[in-house]
């Protein structure tokens, strides 16, 4: 699996994120389909770097991806202080739309796997309708624990039937990319990229925040309001000890290795 060198990403506590802009991304993938390589694609905010630091097993898996975009603007800023000026936020709901339109030109097809019951069928159709002549093959809505052997082997079977340039992957952090570490391999399709909650802002399950609320970065905010029952431990616990660590990292008085 082809990825960039560690020397290529910004530190952001021993999690190496990919300084790319959507445009030179998008470039990447177009790339690794038409060379016929494999490479996934993380999608990473506090959320995922604060799940690695108690995880070296998923720290791993990030740090070997094809591309770990900044999602959040916080990891926008550690790079701006890092002398990456030039870095951009990648949001995944605003990637997923950049490809989905890059494809209707290119022909790359694609398919989807996660969400709720229903929720990758109205992805279908609501990209579909918005990017006529864009090609989703297939869908597959999975159950919420691991995949039997049966499934495996059916979600196999119909992946090698349709063979899909790009293969989305909404499940969240951290289990999307643990499924695309994991499933890579064995599907016959060239990129996964994990998105998680595109899913639900793309058919309307989550609310997108406004511009300015993502340019402050306070979109976790805009989220908790959302889904306090769901969130609000994740960001009660994690975007404290976030600014803590990166506070150590940045004067120097703790190290972090890219793995």
């Amino acid at each position: 699996m082809a990825q960039l060198s560690t020397a290529s990403r910004v530190n952001v506590l021993g999690v190496g994120i990919t300084p790319l802009g959507t445009k030179q991304i998008l470039q990447l993938i177009g790339s690794n389909i038409a060379k016929g390589a494999k490479g996934y694609i993380c999608v990473t905010g506090v959320h995922g770097i604060m799940e690695a630091q108690r995880d070296p097993v998923l720290c791993g898996i990030i740090n070997r991806s094809l591309v770990t975009t900044p999602d959040g603007k916080p990891t926008v800023w550690v790079g701006w202080l890092q002398g990456f000026r030039e870095m951009t936020r990648v949001y995944g709901p605003d990637l997923m739309l950049d490809a989905c339109a890059e494809s209707v030109q290119s022909g790359y097809t694609h398919f989807l796997y996660g969400g709720n019951v229903g929720v990758a069928e109205q992805l279908k159709l609501n990209l579909e309708r918005k990017f006529p002549g864009l090609r989703v093959v297939g869908t597959y809505t999975p159950p919420f624990r691991p995949l039997n052997p049966a499934e495996k082997t059916e979600l196999q079977e119909l992946v090698a039937r349709l063979k899909p340039d790009i293969f989305w992957v909404g499940l969240s952090t951290p289990k999307q990319e643990r499924f695309m570490a994991e499933y890579l391999p064995q599907l016959a399709t060239k990129v996964m990229i994990g998105v998680g909650a595109a899913f639900d802002v793309h058919t309307g399950g989550i609310k997108d925040a406004p511009d300015w609320v993502k340019k402050a970065g306070l979109q976790w905010f805009h989220r908790l309001c959302q889904e306090p029952r769901r969130l609000w431990k994740r960001y009660l616990y994690n975007n404290p000890r976030f600014v803590v660590r990166i506070a150590s990292q940045l004067l120097g008085l703790r190290k972090y290795e890219l793995a």
